[in-house]
Order: C-alpha cells, then sequence, then structure tokens
C-alpha cells in the first residue's frame, strides 16, 4: 500500500476530539451549507463539501469514530501515513462493516480504512432477527496451532447520554478451531443485535495473527529463518530445529548458502491439508570479540584465501 496523506477529520470539521454527538451535527449542517454546490460561491465547494461529508461520515459513527480515534492525530507535517494494518482490531461493528455503500466516493485515506474491510452483512432485520455483528481479533498463532477456547475481549463503541462517545468492552470465551487461517471468520450464534421481538443476530469474528518470536505466517505454511554457523553451512550439519509439534534434527546439506530454503512437510499450519515448515538458513558469523577470536578468524584467512566479491570484477 502507497502511503498516503493523513485526514484529520476533527480539524475538517472544526471540532475539538472530545466534541460531542451533539456538536458534530451542529458543525456539519454549518459547513454542508456553507460549501453546498448549489449556493455556495466559494471557489473550491465541491471539493470542500465532499471532504466535510467525508468526516461526518466517520465522526457521526460511534464505532467508525473510536476506531479512527486510535490512530491519533496522524504524523507530522510533509510526512506521508499508512495505516497499521491491525489498527480497527478488537473493535466490534455491527452491520454491513466499517465501509459503506458510498465508500468509492470518498479519498483514498477513507477507503484505505473503511472501504476494503470486505464485511458484508449476514442476516440483518429480516424474519425478526437482530442485525449481525463483526470483529477482527489479533490471535496468538499458537492458539490457531493448538485450538482450544481463548478469552476475547472486544470493544464495543456507542454515544452516552451526554452524547459523548464510550467504549464499553465485553469477554467473551471463544472456541478457536485448530488450524484456522488468517482471514478465516469464527460465527458466534446470537451474538449480535437483538431486534425488537428478541431475536439476535450474529457475531462474526475475523482471524489475523500477531507477530510471532519464531515463525512467520504464509497462508497455511509456516517460515523459520533458523542461525547456523558457517561450517555447519559449508561441511553439512544435522541441528536441532524448533517446530510447532516439537524439535526435529534437520539436515543442513554441505555447501548450503544463506537464503537455503528446506521444507519439512506437515508441520506447518495443522489445517487441511496441512501446511509445511519452511526453514531458511541465515549465517551467524561469532565475533571476533578476544585475541583468540580474532587469531582464529586470521588463520582462517591466511589458509583458505577468497574473495567473497569475486563476481563484481573490476
Amino acid at each position: 500500500m502507497n502511503p498516503l496523506e493523513f485526514k484529520d477529520y476533527y480539524k475538517i470539521m472544526g471540532v475539538a476530539r472530545d466534541a460531542s454527538d451533539a456538536a458534530i451535527k451542529q458543525a456539519y449542517r454549518k459547513l454542508a451549507r456553507k460549501y453546498h454546490p448549489d449556493v455556495s460561491k466559494e471557489k473550491d465547494a465541491e471539493a470542500r463539501f465532499k471532504e466535510v461529508g467525508e468526516a461526518y461520515e466517520v465522526l457521526k459513527n460511534p464505532e467508525k469514530r473510536a476506531a479512527y480515534d486510535q490512530l491519533g492525530t496522524g504524523p507530522r507535517p510533509g510526512e506521508s501515513f499508512r495505516p497499521p494494518p491491525d489498527w480497527d482490531a478488537g473493535f466490534e461493528f455491527s452491520g454491513a462493516g466499517a465501509g459503506g455503500a458510498d465508500a468509492a466516493a470518498y479519498s483514498e485515506f477513507f477507503e484505505s480504512l473503511f472501504g476494503r474491510q470486505g464485511r458484508a452483512a449476514r442476516g440483518g432485520f429480516a424474519g425478526g432477527r437482530g442485525q449481525d455483528h463483526h470483529a477482527k481479533v489479533m490471535l496468538d498463532l499458537d492458539a490457531a496451532l493448538a485450538g482450544g477456547t481463548r478469552s476475547i475481549v472486544l470493544r464495543v463503541p456507542d454515544i452516552d447520554a451526554s452524547g459523548h462517545l464510550e467504549v464499553k468492552e465485553r469477554t467473551l470465551n471463544v472456541q478457536i478451531p485448530k488450524g484456522i487461517l488468517a482471514g478465516q471468520t469464527i460465527r458466534l450464534a446470537g451474538q449480535g443485535s437483538k431486534s425488537a421481538g428478541g431475536g439476535a443476530g450474529d457475531l462474526y469474528i475475523e482471524v489475523e495473527f500477531q507477530a510471532h518470536r519464531l515463525y512467520h505466517v504464509e497462508g497455511r505454511d509456516l517460515v523459520l529463518e533458523l542461525p547456523v554457523a558457517p561450517w555447519e553451512a559449508a561441511l553439512g550439519a544435522t541441528v536441532t530445529t524448533p517446530t510447532p509439534g516439537g524439535p526435529i534434527e534437520l539436515k543442513v546439506p554441505a555447501g548450503s548458502k544463506a537464503g537455503t530454503k528446506l521444507r519439512v512437510k506437515g508441520r506447518g499450519i495443522p489445517a487441511t491439508p496441512a501446511g509445511d515448515l519452511y526453514v531458511v538458513l541465515e549465517i551467524a558469523l561469532p565475533p571476533a570479540a578476544d585475541a583468540r577470536a580474532k587469531a582464529a578468524y586470521e588463520a582462517f584467512a591466511a589458509a583458505l584465501p577468497f574473495d567473497p566479491r569475486a563476481r563484481l570484477g573490476g
């Protein structure tokens, strides 16, 4: 994703960040009258009217506003902005998702936040059902590898009695299917909004993974960067290597180079079919931290003349 220009919706609307819902509505009505293209004589009226409409679309909605507030005040003047991938994680949204039918009419900044969520409403109010909700959670990879029950805290934005934004929390015990993949959803029946008739919608939790200390995820496969000593790479060795199912003895072929990728079949995410574990070799150099280590390096250089830049010529 290319860097974007950060939109300060509070500045555009001319309101404080703790403004009440009523103050935001009042500011919008005033600015909409001022910049409406049919009546305004301002040179940039159409662009300003569109910009104000975009800001109001976010700030009038407690869910969008609370998630947007997590971004802070944006970068410093002249700096570009790129929304973090987990910027809206943990927030519970209702209805059709964080986007909307008019998302494409707004700026690229708005679209990057609210227009590409890919969450469609499931159900709604038909047949007395309540509205479906959805949320994205950052899950520990170990939870997907092992499965089982996890406690998940969701933030639920709303407007309080004084018209100000408040964020409550609710905790759910969620059964995590073993082998769930990033981007998949877990359905919690009856955990959405309730209708007037008492019927409840569902809650759909979209799973993404937190960074793991050992592995990074590529679909259903896992990648591990494994340090090896220069002599292990050059001569070959069998080294103890962690995997999600426990350590194994991995054979490093003689003549391996940095970046050599070794496949361990079936040791990725235990989906259907199971993913693989790819071990990428890194050459770890012992530090020349004392006289003995320096002497060893000097002896090595004398015994094995080697020009690492020979292919560059000159």
